[in-house]
């Protein structure tokens, strides 16, 4: 996030702007069916969070509810952050061995803006399992994790 007014403009340090993130992914974003937080609060870098995504309706996710990791690294939010899915789904852009979201696979990810966020990388994620490609591909059985 930039600041600024008649040709200049500030860069929000990282931790301000992952304070400024952080805080309406824990208390779900939109609807509801997206939320993010931060997984240790002793953590002043602020670099683990963990992601949930409930399944979009009228697709094989329909009422599942995906658990993920996004680690942003100290270049975060200049590079994007590692996004790994802990329970087992199927879709075109997961590593169907890790979990990883594979970024030369999902375009959030391939083509990151610093002003993109990790509420970004979820709703988009999310979207992709409503995409044709995924919406219909057989899933691991539901509680089963990488």
């Amino acid at each position: 996030m930039t600041l600024g007014s008649g040709g200049s403009s500030v860069v929000v340090p990282r931790t301000f702007r992952l304070l400024e993130e952080v805080e309406p992914g824990e208390k779900g974003i939109g609807d509801g069916t997206v939320s993010y937080g931060n997984d240790d609060g002793d953590d002043i870098n602020m670099r683990s969070c963990t992601g949930t995504i409930i399944g979009p309706h009228n697709t094989v996710h329909e009422g599942r509810i995906y658990q993920l990791k996004l680690f942003g690294d100290k270049d975060y939010p200049e590079k994007p952050p590692s996004v790994r899915f802990h329970s087992r789904i199927n879709m075109t852009c997961v590593n169907h061995e890790t979990g990883v979201v594979e970024p030369k696979k999902f375009g959030l990810l391939a083509n990151w803006q610093r002003e993109y966020t990790m509420e970004d990388i979820l709703t988009q994620l999310k979207k992709e399992m409503a995409a044709p490609h995924n919406r219909k591909l057989v899933q691991p059985p539901e509680g089963t994790y990488f």
